[in-house]
């Protein structure tokens, strides 16, 4: 399996002419993961040897602006570029409790209408991910339930018992995860787990060496 991580921008609170804001692609088996949005992403894709229209997920670590503020123009610009297809799967978007509602809300007061699916996974975070006082509970903010115009759903993901990290996705080759960091609001962390793969041994070589 071939992986190879690409650095779209690694500069922090806002973007510059000479870095981007925080993004990286991870480019695995023909798809590409993005991994944070900061604003200007899409144009720092444009300059890369990347093809936007090959991101299958998206991952945001936490809502500090230089991570996701990219987002929305990035989600518009990949629809515009697109053809409506029922049958395309979904766009899967991986962040913070939040994250869903900031992304319907941009999406319905812009009158923008996206031509691919999408959903949104939201991470439920802790309250020792953060100082005592910053920490806020979207669960609830304007409610989720029963508003076709809200967007696309997802699944909302919590820890359970004695876990430490989540289980997002997995597959015959690796095992995706996220795990709670401590900032100055929740943030997470994304693993991306190779699976052992069992070697292959030439049987008659092997005897035949003796």
């Amino acid at each position: 399996m071939a992986m190879d991580l690409t650095f779209l921008g690694t500069g922090s609170a806002y973007p510059s002419p000479a870095r981007g804001a925080s993004a990286l692609v991870l480019r695995r088996e023909g798809e590409c993961w993005l991994f944070d949005c900061g604003e200007g992403t899409q144009t720092q894709l444009m300059r890369s040897h990347l093809r936007a229209g090959r991101i299958t997920k998206i991952f945001i670590t936490h809502l500090h602006g230089d991570h996701f503020f990219g987002l929305p123009g990035l989600l518009c610009t990949l629809s515009l570029q697109s053809s409506p297809d029922p049958d395309k799967p979904p766009v899967d978007i991986y962040g913070p409790l939040g994250l869903r509602d900031f992304l319907s809300h941009t999406l319905e007061l812009s009158h923008s209408q996206l031509l691919f699916p999408y959903a949104v996974h939201e991470l439920v975070p802790t309250p020792d991910q953060c100082p005592a006082g910053e920490f806020r509970d979207f669960s609830s903010p304007w409610g989720r339930e029963g508003d076709p115009a809200r967007g696309p759903g997802g699944r909302i993901l919590s820890l359970g018992p004695g876990q430490s990290s989540y289980l997002l996705e997995e597959d015959e080759q690796v095992v995706l995860r996220a795990f709670r960091l401590f900032h100055r609001i929740p943030s997470f962390g994304f693993v991306v787990e190779e699976k052992p793969r069992p070697g292959k041994l030439n049987v008659q070589k092997l005897q035949d060496l003796g």
